[in-house]
């Protein structure tokens, strides 16, 4: 019997399809990143996620919990402006619900941005990196449970090139000099010690974070090619005497705002 969660995820791909159109790309926006969505192209359309069947309602600020069709560049583009957290004790299929639904739908490529805190004291406050890598530090993932049903791939998935080398290559040829690293996805809620901090730096992480992991393997599985980018909204924990603070978060992604959509909007270019 296969997990039940797939054709959830095929309700929902049906209801996106027939209330918003048909999308290539789908763009997941981060904390702080929901004021990207207009920004990308022309918005034909808009819909509360959470009409849409399986898709939570928000619960964390900086998240408007809005589906966005968006013509940019001649690119139709489905624009989830949130996502769901482990912290907030939603289970992994709703955390990835959003991302199949959408490449069920038709999106050949999913991509992931967030909010992150830099290891790097190089990459500090408004830097977007590139993610290259993932550490899943969430002790779970998509593909426990029943499994997929025989039409879809089969669980073992190769993460070997997760993310793009070719959408990389596309932001790094419109921002030249961007940085790219490895981002640690752990459950999350509160920051994380210095002493948490100084292990997952042993570990060869960059950047770290509470969601993006999940999904990205999610995507992956069902064959969309997957992007992600990190807004640095801080120096981690034991990096500097400032206080770790969700406000300061938001701040810092409502100032990057337009140099965030310019990238992304680069990115989708890559796609036509």
């Amino acid at each position: 019997m296969a997990d039940p969660a797939y054709e959830a995820a095929r309700a929902a791909a049906a209801q996106l399809t027939a209330r918003l159109g048909a999308h290539r790309v789908v763009v997941v926006l981060g904390s702080g990143w929901a004021d990207v969505a207009g920004r990308l192209g022309d918005v034909n359309a808009t819909l509360p996620m959470s009409d849409l069947p399986g898709f939570p309602p928000p619960r964390v600020e900086g998240h408007s919990g809005l589906a966005y069709s968006v013509d940019c560049g001649g690119v139709p583009v489905l624009v989830l402006a949130g996502r769901s957290h482990l912290y907030e004790g939603h289970p992994v299929e709703a955390v990835v619900h959003g991302v199949r639904a959408a490449v069920m739908s038709g999106c050949e490529a999913v991509l992931l941005s967030n909010a992150a805190g830099s290891l790097n004291a190089a990459h500090g406050p408004g830097q977007p990196v590139l993610i290259r890598d993932q550490l899943n530090l969430t002790h779970t993932n998509p593909m426990l449970g029943e499994g997929p049903p025989a039409d879809l791939p089969a669980r073992f998935v190769d993460l070997t090139h997760l993310y793009s080398p070719r959408l990389r290559d596309a932001a790094r040829a419109a921002v030249p000099g961007i940085p790219e690293g490895v981002y640690a996805g752990l459950t999350g809620g509160p920051y994380e010690t210095p002493a948490e901090i100084a292990m997952l730096r042993a570990m060869g992480a960059d950047l770290v974070g509470m969601s993006t992991v999940l999904e990205a393997i999610a995507a992956k599985h069902l064959g969309a090619e997957v992007f992600g980018v990190s807004l640095v909204t801080n120096l981690a924990a034991g990096m500097s005497d400032d206080r770790l603070d969700h406000e300061d978060v938001l701040a810092t992604g409502a100032a990057s705002i337009p140099r965030l959509a310019r990238l992304m909007a680069s990115v989708i270019g890559a796609l036509r």
